[in-house]
């Protein structure tokens, strides 16, 4: 947890009679990823094949920046016990440019690009994922 890995952070900092400085930021990895729900949320999401829009909402009480999305095109087949070979399935991330404050929100849009193929051999199942993220410590 990003809570934990900071408290080490600063344990170790203090033990060695170090100062913070006043602006510190703290990137989440993927194995903190899991926690992101207790630091960002996603709301008023649209989902369809031509794009994908959204909001990212801080709930923490720190900063965010660099919040990274991962979109993802599941290729879904029609007969899945005799699937195709050539599965159009994708992962795309999308990052956030900009800081967000507590409690403040910010709007994303993606449109695949390549277009997805029309197909009639099956469908894409569509999730958004906040997959990373730094908060600053002021």
């Amino acid at each position: 947890m990003i809570v934990l890995r900071f408290a080490l952070l600063v344990s170790i900092v203090l033990a060695l009679g170090l100062m913070i400085p006043p602006e510190t930021a703290i990137s989440a990895t993927p194995q903190i990823a899991d926690t992101a729900d207790q630091v960002v949320s996603l709301r008023n999401v649209t989902v369809k094949e031509d794009e994908v829009a959204g909001e990212v909402v801080n709930i923490s009480q720190q900063t965010l920046r660099d919040v990274q999305l991962r979109i993802l095109y599941s290729w879904r087949w029609k007969n899945e016990f005799h699937p195709g070979t050539d599965d159009p399935g994708r992962a795309v991330y999308q990052t956030i440019d900009r800081e967000i404050a507590p409690g403040q929100s910010a709007r994303f849009n993606y449109k695949p690009s390549p277009p997805l193929p029309a197909r009639k051999d099956g469908y894409f199942d569509i999730s958004v994922k906040v997959v990373g993220f730094t908060q600053v410590y002021r």
